[in-house]
């Protein structure tokens, strides 16, 4: 029984990886810094990987509908200031835009997904 429910576990966790959400992974920013988008309370959650914010979340979204998220972007270089945000994955390219006035001027930035051979990810 034991070696049964050990096996389900597995096959769940396999499940799960196989079926990952797109915004999961590692992203390459346009300042070649890299973040990591994982589950996390709020959804899912953008913390730099690297360079001066290392460890620091800066996006916390939910998902909307298939590729797409809402939720908030914080910018470090603005003395952590907090905006309404969204993202939206295409293929290997995440767009993350931070927003003011209810979303009609938004600022966005695109992030490539990070080969495996840069996320730390065993092949």
């Amino acid at each position: 029984m034991k070696h049964a429910i050990l096996a389900a576990g597995a096959a769940l966790a396999f499940t799960a990886a196989a079926h990952a959400d797109p915004i999961e992974g590692v992203w390459i920013m346009p300042s070649g810094d890299k973040a990591e988008a994982a589950a996390c309370e709020a959804g899912y959650c953008l913390t730099y990987i690297d360079g001066e914010h290392a460890g620091k979340t800066f996006g916390e979204f939910a998902p909307t509908e298939d590729g797409k998220y809402e939720g908030e972007i914080t910018d470090y270089t603005k003395k952590g200031k907090t905006y309404s945000g969204k993202g939206e994955v295409e293929g290997d390219t995440l767009s993350v835009a931070g927003c003011i006035m209810g979303g009609l001027i938004c600022r966005s930035k695109e992030f490539a997904r990070a080969p495996e051979s840069e996320t730390g990810a065993e092949g």
